[in-house]
């Protein structure tokens, strides 16, 4: 039987008197898309924030690869593998899509700076970025800045750039933000065929989506995980269907 890649057990996270984790689990098997939903607050960008390194839990797992990997930094948690998209674009907006992606070539090689021969003509760079923007369809858009990329094009950028961080996970918070109907139908499309490089947690408020892309979801209510299953199964859950579909028992 195959063995997680991501395991969370007995996650915990406290602001004060704010929970924003109790007691969390869940994993993330090699092939799958597992969403993790829940209203407003409830928790979900906290718990990302987490898996990736960019806040330390009280209590808790966090295995990647079978590692626990708390005590890494989000760097070396990215060169493991730990593919991350955010809910605000963290791109560099003034440099082109190219450079953006040549970044994260550069990180997983562990080299910053090339002092020998000028970085944009550097071959072990250019091609596997490149190579990134054409696997998102960007490789007409190498050359424009990230900053007027339209939206939907900077969430297909960040994830080249996990794609050039060869990640052995995707951590995609709400890659639908913003978008329209039919760049949400395009970016679903994508995800599916994505789910065949690496498994993806995926944290969307878009339902059409979450059931669409889904294997299993897990729902999020104040910092608790109420229901985690089959998508089809939860989507039948009274509680999540009260919780957060906003219907009825």
């Amino acid at each position: 039987m195959a063995e997680p890649v991501l395991e969370i057990r007995n996650l915990s996270k406290s602001f004060g008197a704010l929970k924003a984790a109790v007691g969390v689990n869940f994993d993330l098997m090699p092939g799958e898309i597992h969403a993790l939903i829940g209203p407003n607050g409830a928790g979900k960008t906290t718990l990302i924030h987490q898996i990736a390194g960019t806040l330390t839990p009280d209590e808790g797992e966090i295995r990647f690869l079978g590692k626990d990997v708390r005590s890494l930094s989000v760097a070396e948690r990215a060169r493991m593998g730990l593919g991350r998209t955010f809910q605000v674009s963290s791109l560099a907006q003034e440099f082109s899509a190219l450079r953006n992606v040549m970044l994260a070539v550069q990180a997983r090689q562990g080299t910053s700076f090339r002092f020998f021969r000028p970085v944009m003509s550097d071959p072990s760079l250019t091609e596997p970025a490149m190579a990134a923007l054409q696997r998102v369809g960007l490789q007409d858009r190498a050359d424009v800045p990230a900053a007027e990329l339209s939206h939907g094009e900077r969430r297909r950028l960040e994830i080249a750039i996990a794609l050039a961080l060869e990640a052995r996970v995707f951590l995609l918070d709400e890659p639908m933000a913003g978008m329209g109907p039919d760049g949400s139908r395009e970016l679903t499309a994508f995800l599916d065929e994505l789910r065949h490089q690496a498994p993806i947690l995926l944290v969307e408020h878009d339902m059409d989506a979450v059931f669409a892309l889904a294997d299993r979801v897990s729902v999020l209510v104040y910092g608790r995980v109420i229901a985690s299953g089959p998508a089809a199964e939860i989507r039948r859950h009274p509680a999540v269907r009260e919780a957060y579909l906003g219907e009825g028992a």
